[in-house]
């Protein structure tokens, strides 16, 4: 038995839904369904007519607020299990294209699977993608889907029109974010992520010309760099509320990184407005108020992570880094293991050799980091023939342990560009498409 398919004696005021699978009954609590509110059974929940009921089940019997779905009722008590773990587990024995099918039928995202069958299940997912590309539509979708389950993690929302159903001007709202995030959509949509991308180059072309000496001396020309700061920050935070304003859900649009890049590139533009504000009393307290803004300043940099937004291989970076934390982390703990060994080493046989500059295993740690990522500053060497061998050991050491992992992170970054490629190729195909309709009608 599945656990979760017996569920305390209910308690006098809880609210339940009865659930018919193809004759398996269960009885659930609304507290459990609203964990996961985009999931098809949470969004019975926000329903408040008969038609939209029906769009989301098969069949409903107002009188017993029972629910019934023409599905596997074997699959359901996964699903049953989800809900009350919160994690999804491939199925043994079904289909990687039939599981498929029926986590996106009851409204699960790939995010769900839990980390022991998340990387299985995109392999299992991408050779029957590969097998049948050419002929066969049913894995193309599902590898197209699989994908928009990457975007949808990469800007933590969806853009289907279930997503907007039922609230404030959601169709209005659904044509702006679809726009605002699909830059292939039309041309004005088109011309918006040119427009977007255009004054993000020209805001880190005018924070690099800013810090040129020469035009630091020239007062209109700092003049006129901060009127253009200005407007780029109002152009940053009118784009940043737009997307606020017509995201299909709040929550999910604060958890998306690229949506908190977007925060994070305009924030220290206003923070440093009020620490200048503060410090124009010059008072005592606020002594440190000029280091703060310096480094708020800095925080300007964060604009170029904005590039992110319209570029395939940027995203693709990020979500292999996302996905490779068991290597990266591997990698880290190798070199440190390796770094600690050689600087010791080093610190002991160059100790007594009063021109090398080795002599404490701080300066130690700094050589060996430099000579095991292979950079060779130069600024400290060894100088006595056993330092010369152990740095040659601790080069050797360093190229083994960095090529060890690059293997897995560089297949996992090119799974996830060509995810991406497929995307914006079927997206491509779905404009087409649309502006055949179009044009027949």
């Amino acid at each position: 038995m599945v656990y979760g398919q017996v569920f305390q004696r209910p308690r006098p005021g809880d609210c339940f839904i009865n659930v018919n699978v193809g004759g398996f009954r269960q009885r659930l609590e609304h507290s459990v369904l609203r964990r996961f509110p985009q999931t098809r059974l949470g969004r019975l929940l926000c329903c408040r007519s008969r038609e939209a009921v029906l769009e989301l089940c098969d069949d409903f019997v107002a009188s017993e607020m029972e629910f019934y779905f023409d599905r596997s009722p074997s699959f359901f008590c996964h699903v049953l299990n989800f809900y009350l773990t919160g994690k999804m587990h491939l199925v043994d024995g079904l289909c990687v294209v039939s599981f498929h099918q029926e986590i996106e039928y009851w409204g699960i995202k790939e995010r769900h699977l839990d980390r022991c069958c998340s990387d299985k299940f995109q392999e299992l997912l991408a050779a029957d993608a590969d097998g049948d590309e050419s002929s066969d539509e049913a894995p193309d979708s599902d590898s197209d889907s699989l994908a928009e389950d990457d975007e949808e993690k990469r800007s933590g929302l969806g853009d289907g029109a279930e997503a907007f159903r039922g609230s404030w001007c959601g169709a209005a709202r659904r044509s702006v974010w679809i726009r605002l995030e699909q830059p292939g959509h039309s041309r004005s949509a088109k011309a918006m992520a040119v427009a977007s991308l255009g004054m993000v180059v020209a805001s880190v072309v005018a924070m690099c010309v800013n810090s040129m000496p020469d035009f630091r001396r020239r007062e209109t020309e700092n003049r006129a760099l901060g009127l253009f700061e200005l407007f780029c920050v109002v152009f940053f935070s009118a784009e940043f509320l737009l997307r606020l304003c017509v995201a299909p859900s709040l929550a999910g649009f604060l958890r998306s990184p690229l949506n908190l890049i977007d925060l994070v590139s305009v924030l220290p533009f206003y923070v440093t407005a009020l620490c200048d504000a503060a410090a124009e009393g010059e008072s005592p307290e606020l002594e440190n108020v000029g280091k703060v803004v310096q480094i708020l300043r800095l925080m300007r940099v964060f604009r170029v992570l904005k590039l992110a937004r319209h570029s395939a291989g940027l995203r693709s970076l990020g979500a292999t880094l996302c996905h490779s934390a068991r290597e990266v982390g591997q990698l880290v703990l190798f070199l440190s293991i390796g770094i600690a060994f050689f600087s010791v080493l080093i610190c002991f046989v160059e100790r007594d050799c009063r021109e090398s500059s080795l002599h404490t295993v701080p300066a130690g740690w700094w050589w060996a980091t430099i000579s095991m990522t292979t950079v060779g500053y130069g600024d400290t060497l060894p100088v006595t023939l056993a330092g010369k061998l152990i740095g040659t050991l601790c080069i050797v050491s360093g190229l083994l342990i960095v090529a060890l992992p690059i293997t897995n992170i560089f297949n996992k970054f090119s799974k996830f560009y060509e995810r991406q490629r497929r995307l914006g190729h079927r997206r491509q195909r779905q404009q087409r498409q649309q502006l055949q309709r179009q044009q027949r009608s």
